[in-house]
Formats: structure tokens, C-alpha cells, sequence
């Protein structure tokens, strides 16, 4: 038992989070002097908020985040970062794709909650209970996302997104372009610019909302009342109470209809064409059955099916015609059978 207890291979600290802290580089951005103003503060809030990235380094999970001061250095240091990782866990690690989901402008700071953030969002149900049990969906939910507090010196810059992305490159990355990005850099102009706010269209296709807002949270199918038999509409939902949550219903691949609900808000609809009729190519495949060989001329011999004949046996099978059936009348003397009397081919056939 000695000898197997010194093989033991026990997990500490130090090994759960070897070759997570990475170098830290900062960055070197000429900040503006005068102050960011309510117009560019709400301008920025809606080009950052669900934007997506990867994380640079990982982020650990829970408050109070990390703070990442402009052009400076990154808190906690090291030390503090493998204990926060090992005792609360990793809400992203390298390489992970992120979601910003909310953007608060302070005097002095910015604050970006990742992937839901620190926090477990408030439901006032969970406070009512009917015969012990929560009205709450989860009364045991834990919060999975983590937090970035961007830190200035100052008053916050008059910033624009593109250049609080550069700040925040040492821990995220919005360069590299995914499947959904790239696709959406075909659109024309007026789709690509919604889908790069994350607004949805009536008109859109599947394809087109998934550029813009992502996977749906819920999925809902039904049939239509007066339908025809096998026609399914279905609905995306996007969000939960208390944030602004989107309807998105498809007939086909198209939106149809689209449902914003947002708090304190009445509910707002949208159930006309938004995309001035334009709609998207459709991918084509002909395949041509007898035609003539587009490549090539009429002097040119077409290309000859695969076989196990020799050229000889080829060349003396076309002479003979064999494999082929003469339908049209007998050439060869015999009595003649009509075609139109099957009963009668039958007994000449026995015979």
C-alpha cells in the first residue's frame, strides 16, 4: 500500500490551472479627449450588446469579474486569477466562443457581462411558494457567465465600437470571422447592416436569422388552423423576462411574422415585407438526361461508358446489336403476333 500511495497523482491548484495564464500584452490606443455623450453611449450599447467573439484568456465564472483598465493592466494578477479559476471555475476558456449579453456605460467604466454574466437573474417567483414548492422555473439556477469591467483613467472617451473591441483584445477577440459572418457579408446592404445590429426582418430566412441573433433559446411547431394537411409553421424564441424577447415565426424558410415584447413596452409587430422584395438565390444542380455533350463538337466521339469488353467485343455486340429488343414487327419470317392481342403472343411464345 506504500509503494501505491506514493503513485498517487493528486490534483492541486497549481495542476488544474497549469498553462492557463497566458502573457499579458497590453494595448496602445490613442484615446479621445472629450467624453462619450448619451447619443454615442446608447450607439454603443446597441452595436456591442450580443455581439459575438472568442475569449483570448480564460474568464472565471461569477463575480466580481475581472477589470481590464485601457492601455494598462489586467486585475487580478496571475496569483489571484489561478485561485479565482480553480475555487469558482471556468466560464470560458481560450479558444471559447462568447456572447456579450449586456452593456452598461458608467461615468468612469464600462461593464460587459459575458455569457449571462455573474449573477443569476432576479425572478420574483422565486420568493412565492404554493405548498412548499418554488413557482420559480429553477429555483437552484447558478449563474455560468462572467463579467469585464473596462476601467479608464477618466470620464469614459467618446469611443466608438470598433475601437472598445481593440481595448478589450487582450481577453477577447472579434476578428475572426465565422461561417455565419462570412455569410453574411453576400447579403445586400440593407440585410447585412440588420444582421450586424442583430435585428430580424420579415422575410429573412432561417440561415439569415441565425446570422443575426444566433440559435433560438425555444423552438415551438404547430399547425396552422385551416391549413393544408403537412403544413408546420414554426416559432423561434429569443430572450427571457425581464429582457426584450423576439417571436420569430417561419412559414417555410421565411419570417413571416415577428413579435418584439419588451418590458414596459406595448408589443411591437411586424407582419409586412421588409425586405423590398428581394429574395435570395436559389441553388441550382441540372443534370441533363439525352442531351448532347455540351463540350463537345460534332466531330468529336463522346466519351464511352465503362466496360469489361474488350474493344473487339464492343465493336462485334454493336454489329449484331445484341442487348438490344426489336417491339416494332417480326424481321426474321416467323408468324407475325400482334401487339395488341397479349393472350395470343403468349401461346406462340409456349410454343
Amino acid at each position: 500500500m506504500v509503494g501505491q500511495q506514493g503513485n498517487a497523482f493528486v490534483v492541486g491548484r497549481e495542476t488544474a490551472t497549469d498553462g492557463l495564464i497566458r502573457p499579458f500584452e497590453k494595448t496602445h490606443l490613442e484615446l479621445p479627449k472629450d467624453p462619450m455623450n448619451d447619443t454615442d453611449r446608447r450607439q454603443l450599447v446597441r452595436m456591442m450588446y450580443a455581439e459575438l467573439g472568442f475569449a483570448r484568456r480564460p474568464l472565471p465564472v461569477g463575480a466580481p469579474g475581472v477589470t481590464l483598465f485601457a492601455n494598462g493592466s489586467l486585475k487580478p494578477e496571475a496569483a489571484e486569477m489561478r485561485k479565482r479559476l480553480y475555487e469558482k471555475g471556468i466560464s470560458s476558456s481560450q479558444g471559447d466562443r462568447i456572447q456579450i449579453t449586456d452593456v452598461q456605460v458608467r461615468p468612469d467604466h464600462i461593464v460587459f457581462d459575458i455569457n449571462g454574466g455573474p449573477y443569476v437573474k432576479h425572478r420574483f417567483l422565486r420568493h412565492i411558494q404554493i405548498n412548499g414548492a418554488s413557482m420559480g422555473l429553477d429555483p437552484y439556477e447558478k449563474a455560468t457567465g462572467s463579467r469585464i469591467i473596462l476601467q479608464f483613467e477618466g470620464p469614459v472617451p467618446d469611443l466608438s465600437a470598433a475601437e472598445v473591441k481593440l481595448l478589450l483584445e487582450p481577453l477577447l477577440d472579434f476578428g475572426v470571422k465565422s461561417s455565419t459572418e462570412a455569410f453574411a457579408e453576400t447579403l445586400p446592404p440593407q440585410i447585412r447592416a440588420a444582421v450586424e445590429t442583430h435585428e430580424v426582418l420579415v422575410g429573412m430566412t432561417r440561415r439569415m436569422v441565425i446570422a443575426s441573433l444566433g440559435q433560438p433559446e425555444i423552438k415551438m411547431r404547430e399547425k396552422p388552423a385551416g391549413g393544408v394537411d403537412g403544413e408546420v409553421a414554426e416559432e423561434w424564441i429569443y430572450g427571457k423576462v425581464p429582457q426584450t424577447m423576439r417571436f420569430v415565426r417561419f412559414e417555410g424558410d421565411r419570417v413571416v411574422l415577428l413579435k418584439i415584447a419588451a418590458l414596459g413596452k406595448p408589443l411591437d409587430i411586424h407582419d409586412k415585407d421588409e425586405l423590398a422584395g428581394y429574395r435570395p438565390p436559389q441553388p441550382e444542380h441540372v443534370i441533363a438526361l439525352g442531351d448532347a455533350h455540351p463540350t463537345l463538337g460534332q466531330d468529336t466521339v463522346a466519351p464511352r461508358a465503362p466496360s469489361l469488353q474488350t474493344d473487339a467485343e464492343q465493336k462485334s455486340a454493336n454489329s449484331v446489336g445484341l442487348g438490344k429488343v426489336d417491339v416494332s414487327g417480326n424481321k426474321s419470317g416467323d408468324a407475325k403476333v400482334p401487339a395488341s392481342d397479349p393472350e395470343d403472343a403468349a401461346k406462340h411464345l409456349i410454343m
